[in-house]
């Protein structure tokens, strides 16, 4: 019946109850003898490996990271035929043709079809002609 239900046998343990006490892992509670887990706040940050040299450093780095090179969403040409009139970064974060994060640069893969006024943070030599052919205009933001 639901009125007499109990948990198995052995599935259930009482608590350890420390520091009340020499009776019961008291004095220490349950922490042993000085170091530093047994202080408060002795705690070790998950990547520390005891004085060793963190794995992090140990393994070699090669080559050049340029802290401030400028990293540019990609949009082809062809992209641009599904708009009218004008093309933006709103628009082309609308449309999820760029991730909003970085510089916008406009490629000449493909062919445009319409005339549109296309602002941008770059564009290449052939995409602005293009854009400019079709009798568009080229903005650099």
């Amino acid at each position: 019946m639901l009125d007499n239900l109990e948990p198995a046998s052995g599935s259930t343990h009482k608590r350890k109850r420390i520091g009340r006490g020499p009776g019961c892992h008291g004095k220490t509670s349950g922490k042993g003898h000085k170091g530093q887990r047994s202080r408060s706040g002795g705690k070790v940050a998950h990547w520390f490996e005891g004085g060793q040299s963190p794995l992090k450093i140990r393994t070699p780095k090669r080559g050049f990271h340029n802290i401030f090179k400028k990293e540019f969403d990609i949009i082809n040409i062809e992209d641009l035929n599904v708009f009218k009139g004008e093309a933006n970064p709103e628009v082309f974060l609308e449309k999820g043709l760029v991730s909003g994060k970085r510089n916008i640069k406009i490629l000449g893969n493909g062919e445009l079809k319409v005339k549109l006024k296309v602002s941008a943070h770059g564009f290449s030599k052939s995409a602005r002609s293009k854009i400019e052919d079709k009798g568009g205009s080229v903005e650099i933001l």
